[in-house]
């Protein structure tokens, strides 16, 4: 009837259902019981419920092993816990063995107690180094809650582990943290068969003098132990002394910082432009730890209380070094990346940067009309991009140094000079008459391998060789903003850069240090801009010299050279079949409108003949009387003919077939072919979208065709086909009337088709020479495109373009420094940021915050260099005279680079012993008394160290002192089992901590 009722009652609530469970069950557990379930819970997910079976430790396995973690959240009502699992990772015995363990054996923490193998390990959990357990759990409070102080509490959560680890059978041992997080207080209990060890702890923040030797602590423990035994079990002592050095004396940091003072002045070698400098401010190693131990000993065999010890570190038969690094040592590769790439967030342009008030000025100078003519010829600081004459140039050069009062000026001339001609050092020999001057070869210094894979790294980073402008200039730009007014100085440098590039465009003189040719797509975009303007200037200035040497004959033009053209690589079989490039084509109004109305309304194609020479020529050409389809009249001769092609003759005639002089394709930068691909992509598909798109593409082809037929009159397009596209030139063999054989051949059917785009190029073109047709490529207009597009790059943009240089440079700078200490982690370090970097520069648009993890990858292989470079000058391995303890110091060193703590071979008698007893003694001296004469502070012989005053003064004391004491006793009773017990004690200045581990025998207790 019970049920009927609630039945009734859920079908008429409306209610959600929950609510209806909400009877009170006066059953259900305390807060504390959850807790403990929960705790249990745990503990069976984990699976550390039942015994376990563990392999005996190796030596060492502590630090070389791996540990791992597991955290869980949990909370006793609203206060939060996080219960952590830290265990050595082991290829255990198999998980089975935790249900049938051996009757009576210890916990594995237990027996860990005893282990010998893994006392005093560098680099571990403080659980580990006080307890020696390879396998534990922490129960902590929660990130923002309050430390569980009374004692109440603590006592409250014991009693929870332990009914706890009584209620599972979990033999691992379970730690409770209590007081105050920085206190690092532990305390917890291990449960196994018939057996319980206790971890307990104390915590002063003095030693108490009674406590402050051996002597004092065996006490203690014998104390806590209570053994009834009258021989007492022997108790095993390990102990270790750690002393510190922190004063380095006479072993100065061996890093010359770079002469500020110089530099500032400007008193810099040309060659220090382009080194980018390398290495630490500060000494990265901030201090020696030397641990003096003595792993094994008897409570006889030593003594050590208040009046006497024979605890001396030099007999110590076991030393161990570690190294304190400085956190973040100033290092100058590190400092001029990261100042460098902070321009990139910058928002200015140049000219504010630079201050307005030289325009201003002028403006005010000039207001009047009477200026007008001085204000032609002698301008103000006006945007860089409308100088055009050089004389306009050096004046504005004067005008705005003089506006920019000296002290203003962020480059003084003595250092733009400089640098200046660390870029062009063709500018040393630059005659003062402007145009016949000759530029230096493009890549004169001298360069990397050009096969190594170093100077190929800027296919990968999409930067530029090691031995062009684009990468001085970016070294140039980032010393100058580390060294010489940072963002000012980089705006001031630039702006004379672009006056350079205009000043070498308006006098014909080739920029030097780059590669001759078109744009390499595979570098950066300043640097294709760059390749672009010498493009320019090389056409412009082979134009002006054909120009002075007069008329030009037929074989010669204005310096176009024939293309190389073979098989189908100008005229590709397909739908366009036209030349693989996008070209200008030549087209005057008298060839009908279909050709020119098309190629001038496009903004890249526009007419732009050289000069009246050419004008006459044109009219003169006209006189002719052309005919049509190129038959001409006899008065016309052959023009720019380069030379005969092979044995070819026109078919219509038996003269030679000449391949003509033909004009370069336009070069071309990849932010301008983006912009063509993106409006060839906008014609669409439809028909007429593909024909225009294939005329847009024919240009170069139609200047062929009329280079073609100027050089060879009377020719028909199948003579055209045999010398450009031979593949669609077919022949075979066929019988005539007289049935010999004799080979025909004809137009492949692609050229066949009807409104065929060669066709219909050859009919519309008229026999021209190259050097009288329009100009495919307009150097003037594409120069000024280039010069304005550089003048008006901000720093910010410019940071952009050249942080690809500058992460190359900073890798090779590394590479180089590496191979001279030959460290294995860098070399790998260095491989990892190679790739990560080519990843990322590759692309247009770069992550940012990436790019910076590259810099902090840089500046942490610098810091590693500059540490081994100090840990060699400490230890003296230059000064080294026999061979075998420069490789066992070679080794120590790189040794204490890679690893926590590095034995030393020999204790304190070995090289490297020695050499650090030595730093000890001249630190004591030093701090005792002021140094003598140099000798004097170098005791390097057994005699001197004997005539000293005791080994013991050679060292300061000890900064910490660690003692383990273990021994293997029965507890409560005199029959119970033999158990563990584990003291360890820790004594510092400020800090004194017993860790202890005490077991007892529960089986009648």
């Amino acid at each position: 009837g019970r049920k009927n009722k609630q039945a009734l009652k859920m079908a008429a609530d409306s209610d959600p259902e929950s609510e209806v469970f909400e009877i009170t069950d006066f059953t259900t557990a305390s807060e504390w019981e959850r807790f403990v379930s929960r705790v249990e819970e745990v503990l069976n997910d984990w699976k550390l419920i039942g015994g376990n079976v563990g392999k005996p430790l190796e030596k060492g396995e502590y630090t070389s092993g791996t540990w791992e973690e597991k955290v869980e959240e949990i909370s006793f009502a609203d206060f939060k816990f996080t219960i952590t699992h830290i265990y050595l990772k082991q290829e255990s015995p198999d998980r089975e063995g935790r249900e049938e363990p051996e009757e009576d054996v210890f916990p594995v923490a237990m027996q860990d107690l005893l282990c010998m193998n893994n006392d005093f390990p560098p680099r571990a959990h403080c659980i580990v180094r006080w307890y020696g357990v390879r396998e534990f759990v922490v129960i902590s409070p929660g990130a923002n809650c309050d430390a569980v102080i009374s004692e109440s509490k603590c006592n409250l959560l014991l009693s929870s582990i332990s009914i706890s680890l009584g209620n599972t059978g979990c033999q691992v041992p379970v730690f409770v943290q209590i007081q105050q997080k920085w206190r690092r207080m532990y305390i917890g209990e291990c449960q196994g068969p018939g057996v319980r060890t206790d971890f307990e702890m104390v915590h002063l923040r003095k030693v108490p003098s009674q406590y402050n030797h051996l002597s004092g602590l065996l006490d203690i423990f014998k104390s806590k132990i209570g053994c009834p035994l009258t021989p007492l079990p022997p108790i095993n002592i390990a102990i270790r002394f750690t002393y510190i050095l922190q004063d380095w004396q006479q072993y100065s940091w061996p890093q010359q910082p770079p002469d500020f003072d110089a530099l500032l002045s400007g008193e810099v070698g040309g060659v220090e432009f382009g080194k980018l400098p390398f290495g630490a401010c500060e000494d990265p190693i901030s201090e020696l730890h030397l641990a003096t131990t003595w792993p094994h000993l008897t409570e006889g065999i030593v003594v050590d209380n208040d009046v006497y010890s024979d605890l001396d570190p030099l007999q110590a038969p076991h030393w161990s070094v570690r190294v304190r690094k400085a956190d973040n040592p100033q290092c100058l590769l590190g400092d001029f990346l990261t100042e460098f790439f902070k321009l990139c967030c910058r928002k200015e342009s140049t000219e504010e940067i630079l201050g307005r008030s030289g325009v201003e000025e002028e403006g005010k100078e000039n207001s009047d009309i009477t200026h007008a003519l001085s204000k032609l010829t002698e301008p103000s600081t006006v945007p860089i991009h409308k100088l055009s004459v050089s004389n306009m140039v050096h004046s504005a050069r004067k005008r705005i140094r003089r506006h920019r009062r000296v002290e203003e000026s962020p480059l003084s001339n003595d250092v733009l000079n400089l640098i200046l001609l660390y870029l062009f050092p063709d500018a040393a020999e630059k005659p003062s008459d402007g145009n016949g001057a000759k530029s230096t070869p493009s890549n004169a210094n001298g360069k990397p391998e050009k096969e190594s894979e170093d100077y190929n790294l800027y296919n990968q980073f999409k930067s530029s060789p090691a031995d062009s402008l684009t990468y001085k200039l970016a070294l140039c730009l980032c010393m100058v903003n580390f060294y010489h007014g940072g963002v000012k100085g980089v705006a001031h440098l630039w702006q004379e850069f672009v006056l350079e590039m205009r000043y070498r465009w308006e006098n014909n003189y080739l920029v030097p240090g780059l590669a001759s040719g078109p744009p390499d797509l595979r570098c950066c975009l300043l640097h294709q801009k760059l390749q672009m303007l010498n493009c320019c200037i090389e056409r412009k200035k082979a134009r002006d010299d054909g120009r002075r040497g007069g008329p030009s004959d037929s074989s010669g033009g204005s310096g176009a050279r024939e293309r190389k053209v073979s098989g189908c690589e100008n005229g590709r079989p397909g739908q366009d079949g036209v030349g693989a490039e996008p070209r200008r084509d030549k087209a005057e109004a008298s060839q009908g409108k279909s050709w020119d109305s098309w190629s001038d309304s496009e903004d890249e194609f526009f007419e732009c003949l050289s000069d009246t020479d050419e004008l006459k020529e044109n009219a003169q050409d006209g006189e002719k009387g052309v005919g049509k389809e190129g038959k001409e009249t006899p008065r016309v001769k052959a023009e720019g003919r380069l030379h005969p092609h092979g044995k070819l003759l026109i078919l219509n005639s038996q003269e030679p077939l000449y391949i003509p002089v033909t004009q370069e394709p336009a070069p071309m930068t990849e932010d301008l072919l983006e912009e063509q691909s993106e409006v060839l992509a906008k014609l669409g598909t439809s028909a007429e979208g593909a024909h225009l798109r294939a005329r847009m593409q024919s240009a170069c082809l139609l200047s062929d065709m009329e280079s073609f037929k100027a050089a060879n009159p009377g020719c028909s397009l199948e003579d055209f086909v045999r010398w450009y596209s031979p593949r669609d030139y077919v022949e075979e063999e066929v019988a005539d009337e007289n049935g010999e054989k004799v080979v025909k051949g004809e137009l492949s059917a692609r050229m066949k088709i009807p409104g065929n785009m060669w066709v219909e190029a050859w009919e519309t073109a008229k026999p021209t020479p190259a050097r009288r047709q329009r100009r495919l490529f307009d150097d003037t207009k594409e120069a000024e495109k280039v010069l304005h597009y550089l003048a008006v790059q901000k720093p910010a943009d410019l940071t952009r373009h050249l942080l690809s240089c500058l992460i190359h440079a900073a890798i090779l700078k590394v590479k180089e420094e590496e191979s001279a200490e030959d460290i294995p982690s860098v070399r790998k370090a260095i491989q990892q940021t190679v790739s990560h970097a080519s990843k990322l520069l590759r692309y247009p648009s770069q992550d940012y915050k990436k790019l910076e993890e590259i810099i902090n990858q840089l500046m942490a292989v610098e810091a590693i260099i500059a540490r081994a470079r100090s840990l060699k000058a400490k230890f003296g391995i230059g000064k080294c005279e026999r061979a075998e303890d420069r490789d066992d110091l070679e080794r120590f060193v790189s040794s204490l680079l890679e690893e926590p703590e590095v034995s030393v071979i020999g204790a304190g008698r070995g090289p490297a012993g020695s050499i650090i007893h030595k730093l000890f003694v001249n630190a004591q001296r030093v701090s005792v008394m002021p140094p003598l004469e140099e000798d004097s502070g170098k005791p390097n012989s057994a005699e001197d160290r004997k005539q000293s005053a005791g080994a013991a003064s050679d060292f300061p004391p000890p900064a910490g002192r660690e003692i383990l004491l273990r021994t293997l006793v029965p507890r409560p009773a005199p029959y119970s089992k033999a158990l563990p017990q584990r003291l360890f004690c820790v004594l510092m200045r400020e800090d004194f901590r017993l860790a202890g581990a005490f077991s007892s025998d529960t089986s009648f207790f």
